[in-house]
């Protein structure tokens, strides 16, 4: 970065620090992912690796690949080595597969119209990609899910409206019956015409131009608890509750707002003061979420929410707006010039269709597209956790030179910040001894957040990978992974390796990624699929936990490079203040162990309590905790 981005971002750079580790709570010791192998399609920016699903009987995974209207059939038996066996052409059957799951041997696939306005298909297919049936569902069949029974194939219809906003099909949700078999499956829908007249909460978003509330409404994905499917409508903020075994919306809840003015709340809302700046604003979030999933703790169930946000923008009707271009009310924002200065407010993109509630023409309230959070919900829609600020400033602490970079190039420093930030979409959820975990995907920078809900009032974030090469070029697809679209969690039990596995398709880069999840956190190696562990020589580069941990006064700290790389490795307060550098010279590949006798770098003792150790090796960033007992 050139000496300006230096210096501003030196500048905040130990309020990063501060900001990250007084407000997020780590996980004392817990998993940690390391990728094992990817699946290079070598198409760049054109949706070849979007959703994925997994058969444990034939180790393989089923991949939307929309560039060449297909579903790419993947052997994952050793996951280090994945390969093409064959693909499933989707086009006798509509455009594009929006999405894919499988159970016991079916996959099922949703498949949109060529007329997009048009009612959709799922077809059903053998692992081998034969041909089983097909029904008609409807108008853009986007998330598709087997119950846990496999009894149904839940499907969200989006229905959204052409580009001339002319036309505007009902959104729906339609489940299909398999319990006489794929051949015998039948079809019912629930739609939405009973709340036409219906008074909705004030955080559901009607606003469509001549739309009924069926029409408006666009179902995106679906959590399944229990008889009931949790269905996210995201442009309109909204959680719809089917019971789909009648199947009926026996609900319509909104979601609310967030208050980004609060503390613990702050946003980067500016892509043009070439500066990470993490600042209370008064602004509202709409949590839009993408993907949601659920789980259930002591018999209740919570749901699970990525909170991507977006926005209605067609040839026939726009919403979107930036601050700077908004009329605000002067007696609620006097500093009304301030804030719209293009450092300020003025660039983050808002919403012409929520805050002006008077409607004079001046707006009294300023909305921003997502919440750049993930929230736990319980099975009422009331929200009990939202991560707040955390994937921005843990973001900005781990990689500072690429903070809310886009997806499809370099060099894009602060890129996002204006639009919606890290941009949560893609989740899942996983189940690992006795705790639960969500993995977060992060569309724009990338990477992977992973957080312990098994206390859905009190997650413990865990860890951050990205698999990006920020030093390599995009287009020419040497700059890893980028762009997380779909997440899928394979247990233990099903893993072709007995060890748990995250599965993660990136959209821009079209490749997909397998992660090893450990356990304990202490980086145990990979079993390749003859049972047998890989040679001592590192696969990936690590940071351990130190052992023992608590400690006093002395403990170890271990990590392994898988090549030689540029160290660094140093002790940090809970405050973000450096404590110690312990190195800071160029290392071997291989295994490495560094002592720390519980002193600062003036060689003074330091006290007990919390303390995190970070390592930077080449592009490589991991941060863990240990704990000083005098």
């Amino acid at each position: 970065m050139d000496r300006t981005r230096y210096k501003l971002w030196y500048g905040v750079a130990t309020c990063m620090l501060l900001g990250m580790f007084s407000g997020v709570v780590f996980a004392d010791h817990d998993i940690e992912l390391v990728p094992v192998g990817t699946y290079e399609t070598g198409v760049f920016d054109d949706g070849a690796a979007e959703i994925t699903a997994y058969d444990p009987a034939s180790q393989r995974l089923f991949v939307v690949n929309a560039a060449t209207q297909s579903i790419d059939v993947l052997d994952v038996a050793d996951p280090s080595s994945m390969s093409l066996l064959f693909s499933i052409d989707v086009s006798p059957y509509g455009n594009n597969a929006n999405s894919v799951d499988a159970y016991d041997g079916l996959v099922a696939a949703a498949i949109e119209n060529n007329d997009k306005q048009a009612p959709g298909v799922v077809a059903f297919f053998d692992t081998d990609g034969n041909f089983l049936n097909q029904v008609t569902v409807g108008a853009l069949p986007d998330m598709l899910t087997f119950t846990e029974d496999g009894q149904y194939v839940l499907v969200a219809n989006e229905g959204e409206p052409n580009d001339d906003y002319d036309v505007d099909p009902e959104g729906s949700v339609s489940v299909i019956g398999l319990k006489y078999g794929v051949e015998n499956a039948g079809v019912r829908t629930a739609g939405f015409s009973k709340f036409n007249d219906k008074h909705l909460d004030e955080s559901v978003r009607i606003f469509g131009p001549g739309a009924s509330v069926a029409q408006d409404l666009e179902p995106e994905f679906i959590a399944i608890a229990g008889k009931y499917a949790y269905v996210v409508c995201q442009e309109n903020n909204a959680l719809a509750v089917v019971d789909y075994t009648k199947p009926k919306v026996v609900a319509l809840k909104g979601l609310g707002f967030k208050n980004h003015y609060k503390r613990g709340n702050a946003l980067d809302a500016s892509n043009r003061d070439d500066a990470i700046n993490i600042t209370n604003w008064p602004v509202y979030g709409m949590y839009q979420p993408d993907a949601i999933a659920s789980y259930s703790v002591n018999g209740k169930y919570y749901l699970v929410t990525a909170n991507e946000g977006d926005a209605r923008d067609y040839d026939g009707y726009s919403e979107e707006e930036r601050i700077k271009d908004l009329d605000l009310d002067p007696e609620v924002f006097p500093n009304a010039e301030y804030l719209q200065e293009d450092e300020n407010l003025g660039r983050l993109n808002s919403t012409t269709a929520n805050g002006d509630a008077d409607g004079d023409g001046y707006f009294e309230k300023l909305f921003a597209y997502g919440a750049r959070s993930f929230s736990i919900w319980d099975a009422y829609g009331k929200q009990v956790f939202d991560s707040g600020d955390q994937f921005e400033k843990i973001t900005a602490t781990l990689l500072p030179d690429d903070f809310n970079s886009t997806n499809d190039e370099n060099d894009s420093f602060d890129n996002r910040s204006d639009d919606k930030g890290p941009e949560p979409e893609g989740l899942t959820i996983g189940k690992i001894g006795n705790r639960y975990y969500a993995f977060i995907g992060l569309e724009r920078i990338g990477g992977i957040m992973v957080y312990d809900i098994t206390k859905p009032k009190r997650p413990k974030f865990v860890q951050y990978i990205n698999t990006r090469d920020f030093d390599g070029d995009a287009e020419a697809g040497t700059a890893g992974d980028l762009a997380p679209e779909g997440l899928l969690f394979i247990p233990a039990y099903d893993s072709p390796t007995h060890k748990p596995l995250l599965v993660v398709s990136y959209e821009v880069s079209g490749t997909v990624t397998v992660f090893q999840i450990n356990e304990g956190g202490y980086g145990a190696k990979f079993a390749g699929s003859d049972g047998n562990l890989e040679s001592t020589v590192p696969q990936e580069t690590q940071l351990h936990q130190n052992f023992p941990n608590p400690f006093n006064p002395t403990t170890g700290i271990s990590f392994q490079l898988a090549q030689s790389e540029d160290v660094t490795l140093s002790i940090y307060n809970t405050l973000g203040q450096e404590v110690r550098t312990l190195v800071r010279e160029d290392l071997r590949e291989g295994h490495h162990t560094v002592e720390w006798d519980g002193k600062d770098s003036f060689g003074r003792p330091v006290s007990s309590g919390i303390y995190f150790y970070r390592l930077a090796a080449g592009a490589n960033i991991s941060v863990r905790q240990m704990q000083l007992q005098r």
